[in-house]
């Protein structure tokens, strides 16, 4: 077909790149994805971890072909060993496979897909934006921009001040032993501001590894977790990571004939880092709010402002998690340890009384416990369940 203009480009073939184009092509858009990689999903950059509620909350359920391993929920590991669960069912993906399976899900619904593609230039004329790629120069009503951490479109505008990024470093590890669980470790003296993990995998693999603001000791750090966990004789079989936005959506996540979705957008859960369930949910408001768009014939900027506003309403505050995350860090590991063993092993029953008797035992041992921002902390652990966008 005649390739004219575009009514949507989407750059990026993630999770909300390969989520937008999906939903835009099912409202009959005319929708290109351009991928700068040769091959959707690789390299992998995460721990691969999606909810149940999120797929049911996005309506995009992956089959069982993309699905590396079932768990039963998170569960919550303290400096001294203490434990706690949150039963919530969710998958571990081939997030690769995944990413590529999406990307399929939008080229049936109609979408066009090219590999190899990096934008190199944008500039828009007479309300159509002209895209300058590597491999050929393009015409769209709307960019959505799903380029990840590299927030590309938004870079090459201006629109933003860059984000403040904290490095995420694992590897996949096999024969690691299991018990069903995402296991999140919150052990400051490894990860600064961040927490380690063993996501376990089909086949006896896991992904074991951390996420911390200490960019360069971030290895270092993951080599002395593996160490400490009795895992460094176990065979590596890769090693992956890298950068995730951490300061938040940024503060224009539209603008005449754009908008931003996923981790371009900065849209991650502050506390444990995920982003797929935000970057699948971001890409299909974009995709509503572009149909929108196109039927009325109006691309400027106050057409895109209900785009903030869905995404506003929806999303949890983010502001209200990172002071609370603050302030758990604020906190030595003797507090922290505390904190533990005084919640229960599950939060099964975790109701409003049982939450105000486990506030009143711990600050009634350690009163300085409140000044210091212990309610905002608890509520970044509240805030962390897959139904506020935890993962």
């Amino acid at each position: 077909m005649a390739e004219g203009i575009w009514d949507v480009v989407v750059v990026g073939a993630g999770p909300a790149g390969g989520s937008a184009s999906l939903h835009c092509a099912r409202r009959g858009l005319k929708t290109l994805i351009i991928e700068e990689h040769e091959k959707v999903g690789e390299p992998v950059h995460c721990g691969e971890c999606l909810s149940l509620y999120a797929v049911r909350n996005t309506g995009i359920m992956p089959p069982e072909s993309v699905i590396s391993e079932h768990v039963k929920g998170v569960r919550v590991i303290f400096p001294d060993g203490t434990a706690s669960a949150l039963n919530e069912e969710g998958f571990v993906l081939e997030k690769h496979l995944f990413e590529q399976w999406l990307a399929g899900e939008a080229v049936d619904a109609g979408a066009q897909l090219r590999l190899g593609t990096r934008l190199e230039d944008l500039k828009r004329e007479n309300g159509i934006w002209g895209i300058k790629t590597t491999k050929a120069d393009l015409k769209a009503k709307i960019i959505i921009d799903a380029s990840g951490v590299a927030s590309v479109v938004s870079r090459k505008l201006g629109l933003n001040e860059r984000f403040r990024t904290v490095t995420g470093i694992q590897y996949e590890l096999r024969d690691i032993p299991r018990e069903g669980y995402l296991d999140f470790y919150i052990w400051p003296k490894l990860a600064a501001r961040g927490y380690l993990w063993m996501i376990p995998k089909t086949g006896g693999r896991a992904n074991v590894g951390l996420v911390t603001s200490e960019t360069n000791k971030a290895k270092q750090c993951t080599d002395e977790f593996v160490e400490k966990m009795g895992w460094k004789e176990k065979v590596k079989v890769k090693t992956f990571g890298g950068l995730i936005p951490a300061s938040g959506p940024l503060k224009n996540t539209y603008a005449d004939g754009i908008m931003l979705v996923g981790d371009a957008a900065g849209f991650t859960s502050p506390l444990f880092e995920g982003g797929s369930h935000l970057g699948l949910k971001s890409g299909e408001m974009a995709a509503i709010v572009a149909k929108k768009a196109v039927e009325a014939g109006n691309f400027s900027k106050e057409a895109f402002a209900e785009y903030e506003k869905m995404w506003k309403s929806e999303f949890p505050p983010y502001e209200k998690i990172v002071k609370g995350k603050d302030a758990l860090y604020g906190f030595s590991d003797e507090e922290i340890n505390f904190v533990g063993r005084n919640f229960p092993r599950t939060f099964d029953n975790f109701g409003s009384l049982q939450k105000a008797m486990f506030g009143l035992k711990v600050l009634a041992s350690n009163p300085g416990m409140y000044a210091r921002g212990f309610i905002k902390a608890m509520q970044a652990f509240e805030y962390s369940q897959a139904k506020f966008y935890g993962w």
